[in-house]
Protein backbone atom coordinates (compact mmCIF):
# COMPACT_ATOMS: atom_id res chain seq x y z
CA UNK A 1 0.00 0.00 0.00
CA UNK A 2 1.60 3.70 -0.90
CA UNK A 3 2.20 6.13 1.58
CA UNK A 4 -0.53 8.50 0.63
CA UNK A 5 -2.80 5.29 1.27
CA UNK A 6 -1.48 4.04 4.64
CA UNK A 7 -1.43 8.45 5.91
CA UNK A 8 -5.06 8.92 4.80
CA UNK A 9 -6.37 5.63 6.36
CA UNK A 10 -4.63 6.75 9.75
CA UNK A 11 -5.95 10.06 9.30
CA UNK A 12 -9.53 8.62 8.68
CA UNK A 13 -8.95 6.48 12.10
CA UNK A 14 -7.78 9.46 14.16
CA UNK A 15 -10.99 11.31 12.53
CA UNK A 16 -13.32 8.54 13.56
CA UNK A 17 -11.97 8.44 17.19
CA UNK A 18 -12.28 12.27 17.34
CA UNK A 19 -16.16 12.06 16.78
CA UNK A 20 -16.87 8.70 18.94
CA UNK A 21 -15.05 10.92 22.22
CA UNK A 22 -17.49 14.35 20.49
CA UNK A 23 -21.35 14.66 21.72
CA UNK A 24 -22.13 14.69 18.14
CA UNK A 25 -20.44 11.18 17.42
CA UNK A 26 -22.36 10.17 20.63
CA UNK A 27 -25.33 11.30 19.26
CA UNK A 28 -25.25 9.85 15.96
CA UNK A 29 -24.02 6.60 17.08
CA UNK A 30 -27.03 6.29 19.48
CA UNK A 31 -29.23 6.73 16.43
CA UNK A 32 -28.56 3.89 13.89
CA UNK A 33 -29.19 5.22 10.41
CA UNK A 34 -31.00 3.57 7.93
CA UNK A 35 -28.52 2.81 5.17
CA UNK A 36 -28.11 0.23 1.97
CA UNK A 37 -25.37 -1.92 1.56
CA UNK A 38 -23.77 -4.16 -1.34
CA UNK A 39 -21.43 -6.62 -1.26
CA UNK A 40 -17.73 -6.33 -2.31
CA UNK A 41 -17.11 -9.17 -4.84
CA UNK A 42 -14.67 -10.62 -7.25
CA UNK A 43 -16.06 -10.97 -11.13
CA UNK A 44 -14.05 -11.12 -14.50
CA UNK A 45 -12.95 -7.69 -16.14
CA UNK A 46 -11.43 -6.95 -19.69
CA UNK A 47 -10.55 -4.04 -21.20
CA UNK A 48 -13.06 -2.94 -23.90
CA UNK A 49 -12.65 -0.47 -26.71
CA UNK A 50 -15.95 1.90 -27.62
CA UNK A 51 -16.97 0.88 -31.33
CA UNK A 52 -19.97 2.74 -33.07
CA UNK A 53 -23.20 0.58 -34.51
CA UNK A 54 -26.51 1.71 -35.90
CA UNK A 55 -29.65 0.04 -35.13
CA UNK A 56 -31.04 -1.91 -37.87
CA UNK A 57 -34.27 -3.86 -38.81
CA UNK A 58 -34.48 -7.73 -39.15
CA UNK A 59 -37.24 -7.13 -41.63
CA UNK A 60 -37.68 -4.02 -43.92
CA UNK A 61 -37.86 -3.31 -47.67
CA UNK A 62 -39.90 -2.70 -50.52
CA UNK A 63 -43.66 -3.96 -50.61
CA UNK A 64 -44.58 -5.05 -54.47
CA UNK A 65 -47.66 -5.84 -55.87
CA UNK A 66 -48.19 -9.48 -56.64
CA UNK A 67 -50.59 -9.13 -60.02
CA UNK A 68 -50.98 -6.32 -62.99
CA UNK A 69 -53.78 -3.66 -62.02
CA UNK A 70 -55.12 -0.20 -61.82
CA UNK A 71 -54.46 0.59 -58.26
CA UNK A 72 -58.77 1.49 -56.82
CA UNK A 73 -57.51 2.27 -53.08
CA UNK A 74 -54.40 3.07 -51.25
CA UNK A 75 -55.32 2.41 -47.73
CA UNK A 76 -52.51 3.33 -45.64
CA UNK A 77 -50.29 6.48 -44.45
CA UNK A 78 -46.79 7.55 -44.14
CA UNK A 79 -46.04 6.43 -40.50
CA UNK A 80 -49.24 4.29 -39.69
CA UNK A 81 -48.54 0.44 -38.40
CA UNK A 82 -49.95 -2.31 -40.17
CA UNK A 83 -50.38 -5.68 -39.05
CA UNK A 84 -49.00 -8.94 -40.45
CA UNK A 85 -52.01 -9.39 -43.34
CA UNK A 86 -53.23 -5.90 -43.52
CA UNK A 87 -54.66 -4.65 -46.61
CA UNK A 88 -52.46 -1.75 -47.80
CA UNK A 89 -53.66 -0.80 -51.32
CA UNK A 90 -56.54 -2.35 -53.54
CA UNK A 91 -56.54 -3.10 -56.93
CA UNK A 92 -59.53 -2.83 -59.55
CA UNK A 93 -60.65 -6.03 -59.72
CA UNK A 94 -63.13 -6.35 -62.70
CA UNK A 95 -61.08 -7.96 -64.81
CA UNK A 96 -59.70 -10.01 -62.52
CA UNK A 97 -63.02 -11.58 -61.52
CA UNK A 98 -64.15 -12.26 -64.87
CA UNK A 99 -60.79 -14.16 -65.60
CA UNK A 100 -61.97 -15.79 -62.95
CA UNK A 101 -65.34 -17.01 -64.35
CA UNK A 102 -63.84 -17.66 -67.86
CA UNK A 103 -61.27 -20.24 -65.88
CA UNK A 104 -64.16 -21.43 -64.00
CA UNK A 105 -66.06 -22.47 -67.17
CA UNK A 106 -62.78 -23.62 -68.87
CA UNK A 107 -62.56 -26.34 -66.02
CA UNK A 108 -66.25 -27.14 -66.09
CA UNK A 109 -65.62 -27.80 -70.00
CA UNK A 110 -62.66 -29.82 -69.14
CA UNK A 111 -64.29 -31.94 -66.41
CA UNK A 112 -67.32 -32.84 -69.12
CA UNK A 113 -64.77 -33.93 -71.95
CA UNK A 114 -62.85 -36.19 -69.32
CA UNK A 115 -65.94 -37.52 -68.17
CA UNK A 116 -66.89 -37.48 -72.07
CA UNK A 117 -63.18 -39.56 -72.75
CA UNK A 118 -63.59 -42.14 -69.64
CA UNK A 119 -67.49 -43.02 -70.91
CA UNK A 120 -66.37 -43.47 -74.45
CA UNK A 121 -63.65 -45.83 -73.31
CA UNK A 122 -65.86 -47.87 -70.77
CA UNK A 123 -68.06 -48.58 -73.85
CA UNK A 124 -65.23 -49.81 -76.47
CA UNK A 125 -63.96 -52.31 -73.30
CA UNK A 126 -67.43 -53.55 -72.98
CA UNK A 127 -67.37 -53.96 -76.88
CA UNK A 128 -63.67 -55.50 -76.78
CA UNK A 129 -65.01 -57.99 -73.74
CA UNK A 130 -67.83 -59.21 -75.57
CA UNK A 131 -65.85 -59.76 -78.79
CA UNK A 132 -62.70 -61.85 -76.73
CA UNK A 133 -65.98 -64.37 -75.61
CA UNK A 134 -66.98 -65.14 -78.94
CA UNK A 135 -63.25 -66.48 -79.59
CA UNK A 136 -64.32 -70.18 -79.82
CA UNK A 137 -67.23 -69.48 -81.99
CA UNK A 138 -67.68 -69.50 -85.14
CA UNK A 139 -68.79 -65.57 -85.33
CA UNK A 140 -65.70 -64.91 -83.96
CA UNK A 141 -64.06 -62.20 -86.57
CA UNK A 142 -59.89 -62.01 -85.56
CA UNK A 143 -59.78 -58.68 -87.60
CA UNK A 144 -62.92 -57.31 -85.58
CA UNK A 145 -61.16 -58.18 -82.32
CA UNK A 146 -57.59 -56.65 -83.59
CA UNK A 147 -59.57 -52.88 -84.90
CA UNK A 148 -61.81 -52.62 -81.03
CA UNK A 149 -58.58 -53.43 -79.17
CA UNK A 150 -56.75 -50.57 -81.40
CA UNK A 151 -59.40 -48.24 -80.60
CA UNK A 152 -59.43 -48.92 -76.78
CA UNK A 153 -55.55 -47.84 -76.73
CA UNK A 154 -56.24 -45.02 -78.82
CA UNK A 155 -59.47 -43.76 -76.17
CA UNK A 156 -56.96 -44.36 -73.23
CA UNK A 157 -54.71 -41.89 -74.70
CA UNK A 158 -57.91 -39.49 -75.15
CA UNK A 159 -58.58 -39.99 -71.57
CA UNK A 160 -55.18 -39.10 -70.59
CA UNK A 161 -55.40 -35.71 -73.14
CA UNK A 162 -58.69 -35.16 -71.27
CA UNK A 163 -57.00 -35.49 -67.67
CA UNK A 164 -54.08 -33.32 -68.97
CA UNK A 165 -56.49 -30.99 -69.84
CA UNK A 166 -58.82 -30.92 -67.08
CA UNK A 167 -55.47 -30.12 -64.70
CA UNK A 168 -54.52 -27.13 -67.03
CA UNK A 169 -58.22 -26.13 -66.51
CA UNK A 170 -57.91 -26.51 -62.50
CA UNK A 171 -54.38 -24.36 -62.57
CA UNK A 172 -55.69 -21.90 -64.72
CA UNK A 173 -58.53 -21.43 -62.36
CA UNK A 174 -56.20 -21.78 -59.53
CA UNK A 175 -53.89 -18.71 -61.02
CA UNK A 176 -57.11 -16.41 -61.47
CA UNK A 177 -58.03 -17.27 -58.00
CA UNK A 178 -54.51 -16.27 -56.43
CA UNK A 179 -54.16 -13.18 -59.09
CA UNK A 180 -57.81 -12.19 -57.40
CA UNK A 181 -56.93 -12.57 -54.15
CA UNK A 182 -53.18 -10.59 -54.34
CA UNK A 183 -55.59 -7.25 -55.86
CA UNK A 184 -55.43 -6.60 -52.31
CA UNK A 185 -52.05 -5.79 -51.26
CA UNK A 186 -51.31 -7.20 -47.81
CA UNK A 187 -48.57 -6.76 -45.12
CA UNK A 188 -45.91 -9.48 -44.83
CA UNK A 189 -45.11 -8.85 -41.88
CA UNK A 190 -46.09 -5.98 -38.69
CA UNK A 191 -44.58 -3.08 -39.16
CA UNK A 192 -44.70 1.16 -39.81
CA UNK A 193 -45.17 2.61 -43.29
CA UNK A 194 -42.57 4.66 -43.73
CA UNK A 195 -42.86 5.22 -47.54
CA UNK A 196 -45.42 5.45 -50.24
CA UNK A 197 -44.12 4.56 -53.76
CA UNK A 198 -48.25 5.08 -55.39
CA UNK A 199 -51.31 6.61 -55.78
CA UNK A 200 -54.79 5.89 -56.75
CA UNK A 201 -55.00 5.85 -60.81
CA UNK A 202 -51.78 4.43 -61.24
CA UNK A 203 -51.15 1.03 -62.94
CA UNK A 204 -49.05 -1.68 -61.17
CA UNK A 205 -47.23 -4.53 -62.98
CA UNK A 206 -45.93 -7.61 -61.48
CA UNK A 207 -43.42 -6.56 -58.85
CA UNK A 208 -44.08 -2.85 -58.88
CA UNK A 209 -43.15 -0.84 -55.64
CA UNK A 210 -46.40 0.19 -53.19
CA UNK A 211 -45.16 1.17 -49.57
CA UNK A 212 -41.60 0.41 -47.67
CA UNK A 213 -42.63 -1.70 -44.76
CA UNK A 214 -39.77 -1.29 -41.51
CA UNK A 215 -40.75 -4.04 -38.14
CA UNK A 216 -39.44 -2.09 -35.69
CA UNK A 217 -40.43 -4.43 -33.04
CA UNK A 218 -37.28 -6.54 -34.48
CA UNK A 219 -34.08 -4.09 -33.51
CA UNK A 220 -30.83 -6.23 -33.50
CA UNK A 221 -27.53 -3.75 -34.03
CA UNK A 222 -24.67 -4.16 -36.62
CA UNK A 223 -21.44 -2.54 -35.77
CA UNK A 224 -18.24 -2.27 -37.94
CA UNK A 225 -15.73 -4.61 -35.57
CA UNK A 226 -11.73 -3.87 -36.32
CA UNK A 227 -10.71 -7.39 -37.67
CA UNK A 228 -7.80 -7.09 -34.54
CA UNK A 229 -10.56 -7.52 -32.21
CA UNK A 230 -12.76 -10.24 -33.86
CA UNK A 231 -11.46 -13.03 -32.50
CA UNK A 232 -12.05 -11.57 -28.71
CA UNK A 233 -16.31 -11.79 -30.11
CA UNK A 234 -17.18 -15.05 -30.67
CA UNK A 235 -20.96 -15.63 -31.50
CA UNK A 236 -22.67 -15.46 -28.17
CA UNK A 237 -20.54 -13.05 -26.14
CA UNK A 238 -22.04 -10.49 -24.53
CA UNK A 239 -21.29 -6.33 -24.68
CA UNK A 240 -21.99 -3.55 -23.30
CA UNK A 241 -24.51 -1.17 -24.94
CA UNK A 242 -25.05 2.87 -24.58
CA UNK A 243 -27.36 4.52 -26.53
CA UNK A 244 -27.56 7.59 -24.05
CA UNK A 245 -27.80 8.93 -20.64
CA UNK A 246 -30.79 7.20 -19.99
CA UNK A 247 -30.85 4.13 -22.09
CA UNK A 248 -27.92 1.40 -21.56
CA UNK A 249 -27.90 -2.78 -21.92
CA UNK A 250 -26.32 -5.46 -23.32
CA UNK A 251 -26.11 -7.16 -26.21
CA UNK A 252 -25.02 -10.72 -27.65
CA UNK A 253 -22.98 -11.01 -30.62
CA UNK A 254 -25.08 -13.19 -32.96
CA UNK A 255 -23.05 -13.55 -36.59
CA UNK A 256 -19.80 -11.90 -37.57
CA UNK A 257 -20.27 -11.52 -41.90
CA UNK A 258 -17.08 -13.24 -42.97
CA UNK A 259 -16.43 -10.04 -45.74
CA UNK A 260 -13.53 -7.57 -44.87
CA UNK A 261 -13.39 -3.96 -45.56
CA UNK A 262 -9.86 -3.80 -47.10
CA UNK A 263 -9.60 0.31 -46.29
CA UNK A 264 -10.86 0.10 -42.87
CA UNK A 265 -10.02 -3.74 -41.99
CA UNK A 266 -13.08 -3.76 -39.99
CA UNK A 267 -16.10 -6.62 -40.56
CA UNK A 268 -19.74 -6.10 -40.08
CA UNK A 269 -21.22 -8.02 -37.05
CA UNK A 270 -24.56 -8.28 -35.47
CA UNK A 271 -25.93 -8.22 -31.75
CA UNK A 272 -29.15 -9.43 -30.35
CA UNK A 273 -29.75 -6.57 -28.02
CA UNK A 274 -30.98 -8.17 -24.40
CA UNK A 275 -33.52 -4.84 -23.51
CA UNK A 276 -36.52 -4.28 -25.52
CA UNK A 277 -34.94 -1.76 -28.15
CA UNK A 278 -38.64 -1.36 -29.55
CA UNK A 279 -39.94 -0.49 -26.18
CA UNK A 280 -37.22 1.71 -25.27
CA UNK A 281 -38.34 3.90 -28.37
CA UNK A 282 -35.17 2.99 -30.49
CA UNK A 283 -35.24 3.48 -34.05
CA UNK A 284 -33.74 1.93 -37.35
CA UNK A 285 -30.59 4.01 -38.04
CA UNK A 286 -29.91 5.28 -34.52
CA UNK A 287 -26.36 5.62 -33.36
CA UNK A 288 -25.25 3.25 -30.36
CA UNK A 289 -22.20 2.62 -28.70
CA UNK A 290 -20.62 -0.21 -28.19
CA UNK A 291 -17.97 -1.34 -25.75
CA UNK A 292 -15.83 -4.49 -27.11
CA UNK A 293 -13.67 -6.40 -25.37
CA UNK A 294 -9.77 -6.14 -26.54
CA UNK A 295 -8.18 -8.05 -23.69
CA UNK A 296 -8.59 -11.63 -21.80
CA UNK A 297 -10.73 -11.36 -18.99
CA UNK A 298 -9.05 -11.34 -15.46
CA UNK A 299 -10.88 -11.74 -11.96
CA UNK A 300 -11.05 -8.52 -9.81
CA UNK A 301 -12.68 -6.55 -6.75
CA UNK A 302 -15.07 -4.82 -7.37
CA UNK A 303 -17.61 -2.38 -5.49
CA UNK A 304 -20.51 -0.42 -6.62
CA UNK A 305 -20.34 3.08 -7.59
CA UNK A 306 -22.55 4.82 -5.27
CA UNK A 307 -20.45 3.29 -2.17
CA UNK A 308 -17.39 5.13 -3.84
CA UNK A 309 -17.39 9.02 -2.05
CA UNK A 310 -14.56 11.66 -3.27
CA UNK A 311 -13.18 13.83 -0.70
CA UNK A 312 -10.25 15.82 -0.92
CA UNK A 313 -9.36 13.90 -3.82
CA UNK A 314 -9.43 10.44 -2.07
CA UNK A 315 -11.73 7.64 -2.60
CA UNK A 316 -13.78 6.56 0.31
CA UNK A 317 -15.98 3.86 1.14
CA UNK A 318 -17.93 2.87 4.56
CA UNK A 319 -17.48 -0.87 5.25
CA UNK A 320 -20.18 -2.09 7.85
CA UNK A 321 -18.46 -3.96 10.66
CA UNK A 322 -19.87 -6.30 13.46
CA UNK A 323 -22.68 -6.12 11.37
CA UNK A 324 -24.59 -2.49 13.39
CA UNK A 325 -21.48 -0.46 12.49
CA UNK A 326 -19.45 1.55 9.98
CA UNK A 327 -16.03 2.14 9.40
CA UNK A 328 -14.58 4.58 6.91
CA UNK A 329 -11.92 3.10 4.65
CA UNK A 330 -9.87 4.90 2.01
CA UNK A 331 -9.71 2.74 -1.34
CA UNK A 332 -7.54 2.79 -5.15
CA UNK A 333 -9.79 2.29 -7.93
CA UNK A 334 -9.23 0.76 -11.04
CA UNK A 335 -10.86 0.29 -14.06
CA UNK A 336 -14.57 0.47 -14.69
CA UNK A 337 -17.08 -2.63 -14.64
CA UNK A 338 -20.44 -1.35 -15.71
CA UNK A 339 -22.14 0.08 -12.43
CA UNK A 340 -19.02 -1.16 -10.29
CA UNK A 341 -15.38 -0.04 -9.91
CA UNK A 342 -12.54 -2.09 -9.82
CA UNK A 343 -10.97 -2.16 -6.19
CA UNK A 344 -7.18 -2.43 -6.44
CA UNK A 345 -6.55 -1.20 -2.91
CA UNK A 346 -8.81 -1.32 0.32
CA UNK A 347 -11.51 -4.07 0.32
CA UNK A 348 -12.04 -7.64 -0.06
CA UNK A 349 -14.56 -10.13 -1.70
CA UNK A 350 -17.43 -10.64 0.58
CA UNK A 351 -17.26 -7.66 2.92
CA UNK A 352 -20.62 -5.20 3.04
CA UNK A 353 -20.23 -1.66 2.21
CA UNK A 354 -22.80 1.11 1.78
CA UNK A 355 -24.50 1.92 -1.43
CA UNK A 356 -27.22 4.70 -0.40
CA UNK A 357 -27.28 6.48 2.86
CA UNK A 358 -23.32 7.48 2.90
CA UNK A 359 -23.20 10.99 2.26
CA UNK A 360 -23.95 11.56 6.15
CA UNK A 361 -22.55 9.04 7.43
CA UNK A 362 -19.69 9.40 10.54
CA UNK A 363 -16.73 7.07 11.28
CA UNK A 364 -18.08 4.68 13.90
CA UNK A 365 -22.12 5.20 13.39
CA UNK A 366 -24.49 2.92 13.80
CA UNK A 367 -26.49 1.35 11.42
CA UNK A 368 -29.12 -0.67 10.38
CA UNK A 369 -30.08 -2.31 6.99
CA UNK A 370 -32.18 -5.31 5.73
CA UNK A 371 -30.91 -8.33 5.54
CA UNK A 372 -29.84 -9.68 1.76
CA UNK A 373 -31.22 -12.57 0.76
Amino acid sequence: MSLRFETFASAGMAFAILLAGSPLGAQEEARPALVAVDEVRQEPLAGTMPVIGRMVARQSGVVAALTRGAVAEVKVEVGDRVKDGDVLAVLVSDRLEAERDLARAEMAEGEAQHKTAEATLALARQELKRLEALRKSAAFSQARHDDKRQEVVKLRSEVAEANANLARARANLRIAQIDLHNAGIRAPYAGVVSLRHTEAGAYLDVGSPVVTLINDAELEIEADVPAAQIGGIPPGTSVEVRIDAKVGGRAVVRAIVPDENPRTRTRAVRFTPEFDAAGAGLAMNQTVILHIPIAEPRQVTSVKKDAVINRRGQNLVFVVVDGDSVQVRAVRLGEAVGDRFEVVEGLKPGELVVVRGNERLLPGQKVRYEERS
